[in-house]
């Protein structure tokens, strides 16, 4: 399924952790390569790619969390699908990419059409810009969202 995302990644101290995945890699769960961002030359703490096909995405943050950072407070994964209202933010918590919940935003899932279907990631959109149909949820939906990234 076609839809298009940016990721960038920030990080201090880095360079050496991203190097591998400025290179394609048959063997990664997810496809693509992340481009060094470097403003007027300076000093490199930021890396970014695009996704055009949900399949190609899955297994990105368990590859991301699982890198060696020299310092993974300063980890920073900002993501924006091409149907969220804004980029979202994951952070490490506990070894873990975990989003973070912004202000006035609210994450939507909807059930998959087909069981072949990659998973998800859901919708990320601004409840202060327009008024949104939100699914209906249930208790366990939570522990039931297929890890789409």
């Amino acid at each position: 399924m076609s839809r298009i995302a940016e990721v960038i990644v920030l990080a201090q101290d880095a360079d050496e952790v991203m190097e591998p995945l400025t290179r394609s890699d048959p063997d990664r769960t997810w496809n693509g390569v992340f481009h060094e961002m470097r403003p007027r030359g300076l000093y490199m703490f930021a890396w970014g790619t695009e996704f055009v096909r949900m399949s190609g995405r899955t297994g990105l943050l368990r590859d991301l969390e699982s890198l060696p950072w020299p310092r993974p407070e300063t980890v920073q994964v900002l993501i924006h699908d091409e149907e969220d209202d804004c980029f979202g933010l994951w952070m490490i918590h506990d070894g873990k990419l975990v989003e973070i919940p912004l202000p006035r935003t609210r994450r939507a899932w909807w059930p998959p059409r087909h069981p072949e279907d990659p998973p998800d990631p859901g919708i990320l959109l601004r409840t202060d810009a327009h008024p949104v149909t939100w699914p209906e949820e249930t208790e366990d939906s939570k522990a039931s969202r297929p890890p789409a990234w």
